[in-house]
């Protein structure tokens, strides 16, 4: 019913429907408020007016009943906000283990998106309905947007680092695609569509054409083209730290710091090695910072995070 509002587009996801609760909630609390507010204003202006220059106000001297209430209801209502509006955040936040993973990069002014199988798509998204999806997304430039309305989700796609969104649709059909942060001339043009589909529907897409190359594989075509196998090759004498098993896992630094070998700290050490330097080895490793796009990074994402599902090194 409300779709056919244009100020509410479709609800097509598992956490559309949560977010316009809440949504709900905060205009139904803050209608309430404005007309309770103005209405005892108006009340008390007229009620209490002064009606002649003799007429002397009696003296109030306050209710610790009633400056108790309206202290304990805002609070009550502001907490509900809070741990309504907390709980949907760490879930909107929180992608569950099995998800279809798929990387988005943003460039004045289109979004280039690519499937796990190496599929590639222009300002269009491809996905099956009732599937988890988590979206790896960066900026080639500047600051973009990621918003698709009738999902309930957007995020703010930076450059020099990546972000994660997660959704899953429940209803097939075609949604819009935004950008929603002003980022040039032709930010308006910046705009794409969802096309969610039956599983066995979005099988037969990604089945039709020319097998593309997976991600997985043009990584570790570029991981040899680029000479990377000479400094991280698997067993002993390498001269760069081993990268099977690496995604995930504790790294520690010359710094004395450990961290967690995720997508960013895997891109920073590929564009800027000398920026976290790992303990036991020395700085030898090129910078290729200005050498790779943001698309060949992720290919070479895949490749090191599938090393660390192999029970045998390559060699």
């Amino acid at each position: 019913m409300l779709s056919a509002f244009p100020l509410f587009p479709q609800s097509a996801s598992t956490v559309a429907d949560r977010v316009d609760a809440l949504y709900f909630y905060l205009v139904a609390v803050t209608l309430f408020f404005t007309v309770l507010i103005f209405g005892l204003i108006f009340y008390f202006a007229l009620k209490y007016r002064r009606r002649s220059e003799e007429e002397r106000p009696r003296a109030i001297h306050g209710s610790l009943g009633l400056e108790i209430f309206w202290s304990a209801v805002p609070l009550a209502l502001s907490m509900v906000m809070f741990f309504w509006g907390a709980s949907l955040y760490f879930d909107l936040t929180r992608p569950p283990r099995d998800t279809l993973d798929i990387s988005v990069v943003g460039k004045q002014w289109m979004w280039k998106i690519q499937h796990p199988d190496g599929r590639r798509e222009i300002n269009e998204l491809h996905i099956p309905v009732n599937t988890a999806v988590k979206l790896t997304l960066t900026s080639e430039d500047v600051i973009h947007s990621f918003y698709i309305p009738a999902f309930r989700v957007k995020m703010d796609v930076l450059p020099g680092g990546y972000q994660t969104l997660w959704f899953e649709a429940n209803q097939t059909g075609e949604y819009h695609l935004f950008c929603a942060e002003y980022c040039g001339t032709w930010h308006s043009s910046m705009i794409g569509r969802v096309v969610v589909m039956d599983p066995v529907e979005y099988a037969t897409w990604l089945s039709g054409g020319p097998p593309p190359e997976s991600m997985e594989a043009a990584g570790e075509r570029l991981f040899e083209r680029m000479q990377c196998h000479t400094c991280h090759p698997p067993g002993p004498g390498r001269r760069g730290p081993s990268l099977v098993g690496l995604f995930g896992s504790p790294v520690a630094l010359q710094t004395g710091e450990t961290l967690v070998a995720d997508e960013t700290y895997l891109r920073e050490s590929i564009l800027n090695s000398r920026a976290r330097i790992v303990a036991g080895y020395p700085p030898i490793m090129p910078v290729f910072q200005g050498q790779l796009t943001e698309e060949q990074v992720l290919e070479l994402i895949a490749f090191i995070k599938s090393l660390s599902e192999e029970t045998e090194t390559r060699p």
